[in-house]
């Protein structure tokens, strides 16, 4: 018997392709009117293969018969799983194949900012090197600076080993104190912010972690106080980095990903020490496609094993 999957937005050709070949897909996206087709043919799909969302209650009613979501992605908080655990949907989703790439661009992302070698290279592109002179001597360095890391798992962890190489001092801040790991803790993120004068977010999205990073958290980081975001948009109260960006609460920003986006709000834009990249932390195709094999082999492995690859944690 065929087995029936959903993919309610387009995905990349390595997942398109296999799941082609071996069940059949029908693809919300492409439908003139998707509310028809998830009635047409929401009782016979068996799995959910996504990149975005939601997934929630709401669309699990179309489909009663699901049994998983394979999700694209490390961060899965386009799912609601309190949701699928109540309807016995199992959910998947992408780590470690993407950890030493969101690392690697969380290190970038912070020399740009600390440095600003993406405006000097504006400077140059834009003849200025050779019409006005040299560009200003960055009034930030990374020499001396105690990195502070706000979610210290796979990818934080990973951060943190290259970070020691540039000679940083490391601390954490997460949900516990982790026994295996000698970095010192705190206990709440404001007290990880004083301690520190550059803050790396790392933190997964959702309700636990809304606006975590807040106009306390930044006023304790301090004048010389940069934040870089590789997490999830949502974790930073954009309002309050704004202000204090503007009034000097702290130095600058580095930032890989935004509250509503692709929207990113023209007073960010506008200020002179924020670097912005347009969320590209594991964006290299040999990454994406390894992210998107594990899609894939999630829902092979379910349906032939009863067994997905890689659960998220609230599936035990």
């Amino acid at each position: 018997m065929t087995i029936d999957i959903l993919m309610p937005y387009p995905m990349l050709p390595i997942v398109q392709e296999q799941l082609d070949a071996k069940y059949t897909v029908h693809r919300l996206y492409q439908a003139d009117d998707p509310d028809k087709m998830l009635t047409e043919v929401g009782d016979r799909i068996r799995g959910v293969a996504v990149a975005f969302g939601p997934v929630d209650a709401n669309m699990l009613g179309h489909l009663p018969n699901a049994e998983i979501v394979s999700s694209f992605g490390v961060g899965y908080d386009h799912i609601n799983t309190d949701d699928c655990l109540a309807a016995k949907v199992m959910v998947t989703h992408t780590p470690d194949v993407l950890t030493e790439e969101v690392a690697d661009t969380a290190l970038g992302l912070m020399l740009m900012t600390v440095r600003e070698f993406g405006q000097a290279e504006q400077w140059l592109r834009q003849g200025n090197w050779q019409a006005k002179g040299p560009y200003s001597l960055t009034q930030a360095t990374l020499q001396g600076r105690k990195l502070g890391i706000f979610g210290l798992g796979r990818i934080g962890k990973a951060i943190a080993k290259r970070a020691e190489a540039f000679g940083m001092d490391i601390h954490y801040h997460g949900r516990s104190q982790q026994a295996d790991v000698a970095y010192p803790y705190h206990a709440s993120l404001a007290e990880l912010a004083a301690a520190c004068d550059t803050l790396m977010v790392v933190a997964p999205g959702g309700a636990a972690t809304h606006h975590a990073v807040n106009a306390e958290v930044l006023k304790a980081l301090g004048p010389e106080g940069i934040v870089i975001n590789v997490g999830r948009g949502t974790v930073i109260d954009e309002a309050a980095l704004i202000a204090a960006l503007e009034n000097g609460t702290i130095y600058g920003a580095g930032l890989d990903v935004f509250e509503n986006e692709p929207k990113v709000p023209e007073k960010l834009l506008a200020l002179p020490r924020v670097t912005v990249l347009p969320h590209v932390g594991s964006a290299s195709q040999a990454t994406r496609n390894a992210m998107g094999q594990l899609v894939v082999d999630n829902i092979v492995s379910w349906f032939e094993t009863g067994k997905p690859v890689t659960p998220v944690p609230e599936m035990g």
